[in-house]
């Protein structure tokens, strides 16, 4: 999916409409809750509380979901100002002809995942000998246009089938929600209100100006569409006519879409003649504490730090090594791979904004483009960690003094550098990665520290761990890791 932080050049119109729908939104709702609050809340404050008590998850169902009445008095008031901004009567009568509110959308956009997936676990399936294999095949059938791209634009080939691969697995799946009823949904709902009426806006365009049939115009539950998965908003500032028939059709349009991904990437800036990173290998004692995605410095900084690329070519010996800076990133523990990435990567960022991604799409690339596998493989013990998982590391972290925050199962910032603490305390890697090898180690450790006070209450101590000693260290936990599913 591919969100931009640059809006597309609307109207004054358009304009005023997300100022004033996302107001109306917030207040409309903000009275309607403290109005059923003031005449309810008496009444069940203690059935609620009886409630609770039986059964906790009752206490995340009491927010009230929107009804279709609601919808239908807010789609009235939409479909008035977009007609001030210059959407058709026919095109709103075409487009809203059966959009109604659409519960499983808004259950999509506030789901939270149970599971917080591996590094490894979202590669493999990411970059699959399949989806390789797929984009050589790809490059073969599509030599000419791809050329024409990438001379026109300055993206290689290979990095344009990456992510025409991670989107839609190269036009396989583009989706099959209405764009108009998801993106109708979560323009109504408040809480992300101005950014999906902007999108809805956009959406309404591209079908006002004909490029598209409405049955045509299915995508993803948040609205991306086509086989690069644009979100209207990109598809109106970016998408270009490729084969030059006058319309912009990102789903029966090849040419269309690989134009539009590579004109998207110019625009973002993607500089030519440069890589978007390389995998490299760490000296021993190396201070992990640089691995954290934000120290820059130029390849020959970093060749003086004794890293080394896994392919044999030293740093300071490429082009330009003085001038080309990069970031350490370590997706995973420091047993996994580490990579030094440019400043394409965060372009590729700009696209999708996560590690995870952007490791995926280039090292997809490569593989494309016939070079080698990750020199690292996956560990035996890794798996997914829980919420509940994440928030016993935070946990086990603040008692044993270092302190994590509160334990709200997400691995920010403060989580980390505690995690930091307790590895450089306890002679381990201080890579600061919550992973259940993590885990396992800091249950250890508590352990050790319990039956030292009980045998001693005087002098409590926590002894060093030996990360490569033989034990439950190893261990995966009982996760199947057959319920994951991810669509790309």
């Amino acid at each position: 999916m591919t969100i931009s932080t640059v809006n597309p050049v609307l109207n004054p119109a358009f304009k005023r409409i997300l100022k004033l729908n996302a107001t109306r939104a917030f207040f409309g709702v903000f009275l309607r809750n403290v109005l059923a609050l003031s005449l309810t809340l008496p009444l069940l404050a203690h059935s609620a509380l009886a409630a609770a008590q039986t059964n906790p998850s009752n206490a995340a169902k009491q927010e009230q979901l929107p009804t279709q009445a609601e919808f239908a008095a807010w789609l009235t008031g939409f479909k008035v100002q977009a007609r001030q901004a210059g959407i058709s009567q026919d095109t709103l009568n075409l487009a809203f002809a059966d959009v109604k509110l659409n519960p499983k959308i808004l259950e999509s956009d506030r789901k939270q995942p149970e599971f917080i997936s591996t590094f490894w676990e979202y590669f493999e399936r990411a970059v699959s000998s399949g989806r390789i294999e797929n984009g050589q095949i790809q490059l073969k059938n599509h030599q000419a246009l791809l050329n024409q791209v990438t001379q026109k634009y300055g993206v290689p080939q290979t990095v344009l089938l990456a992510f025409w691969g991670m989107e839609t697995n190269y036009g396989r799946f583009t989706g099959s929600q209405p764009i108009i009823e998801s993106l109708a949904t979560l323009a109504f709902d408040p809480r992300r209100s101005g950014f999906f009426t902007n999108e809805l806006l956009n959406a309404l365009l591209i079908l006002n100006r004909g490029d598209v049939a409405l049955s045509q115009m299915k995508g993803s539950w948040a609205g991306a569409m086509g086989h690069v998965q644009f979100m209207p908003s990109n598809y109106v500032k970016y998408a270009v006519d490729g084969d030059g028939d006058g319309k912009i059709n990102l789903w029966d349009s090849l040419p269309d879409a690989l134009h539009s991904a590579g004109n998207f990437l110019q625009h973002l800036g993607w500089l030519q003649n440069q890589h978007w990173g390389t995998e490299v290998t760490l000296p021993q004692n190396f201070n992990y504490a640089q691995a954290d995605g934000k120290t820059t410095r130029s390849l020959a900084q970093w060749h003086a730090l004794d890293l080394k690329s896994v392919n044999g070519q030293t740093l300071s010996g490429q082009p330009n090594a003085q001038n080309i800076q990069a970031r350490l990133v370590l997706p995973s523990d420091y047993r996994g791979p580490a990579f030094l990435v440019y400043d394409n990567f965060k372009i590729i960022k700009r696209w999708n904004n996560a590690d995870k991604y952007a490791l995926a799409v280039g090292h997809l690339a490569d593989r494309i483009a016939g070079q080698p596998a990750l020199s690292k493989t996956k560990p035996a013990d890794d798996v997914r960690l829980s919420l509940d998982d994440m928030r016993q590391i935070q946990t086990l972290l603040n008692q044993q003094g270092y302190p994590a925050g509160e334990p709200d199962g997400i691995a920010g910032t403060k989580t980390r550098n505690a995690l930091r603490a307790f590895q450089v305390a306890n002679n381990l890697p201080a890579d600061g990665y919550p992973s259940a090898h993590a885990l396992v180690l800091l249950k250890q450790t508590q352990s050790t520290k319990t039956n030292a006070t009980l045998a001693n209450p005087q002098e409590p101590q926590t002894a060093p761990l030996n990360d490569n000693q033989p034990s439950e260290t190893h261990t995966p936990f009982n996760n199947p890791l057959d319920s994951f599913s991810h669509s790309y």
